[in-house]
């Protein structure tokens, strides 16, 4: 079982994940697009990136806006360095103004 974070190494790690927040025992972020489709290439990219590191999210999407949160259920739905490391991926492939 992954080991939990505490609040100090979230917000030590989110200094380097710009536009990432920590609340209720989650990281989140939202990403906007220029368009639906735009949102739904990237939505795809984060499924494959995810199932590739066995982690996978909670996206809500409405339309041009994508909103993804971070937690991982194996360390009773805690932030833990997964969920570090599956931001960071995302922010390494975006292709959006990080908002």
């Amino acid at each position: 079982m992954p080991n939990p974070l505490n609040e100090k190494e979230i917000s030590e790690a989110l200094t380097h994940l710009p536009g990432w927040s920590y609340d209720d025992s989650k990281i989140t972020k939202k990403y906007h697009f220029k368009h639906f489709k735009e949102a739904m290439s990237f939505i795809i990219r984060v499924g494959f990136e995810a199932e590739a590191a066995n982690h996978h999210p909670t996206i809500k999407n409405t339309y041009n806006i994508v909103k993804i949160s971070l937690n991982t259920h194996d360390a009773d739905n805690k932030v833990t360095n997964h969920d570090i490391d599956l931001a960071k991926t995302i922010e390494h492939f975006c292709w959006t103004d990080k908002a």
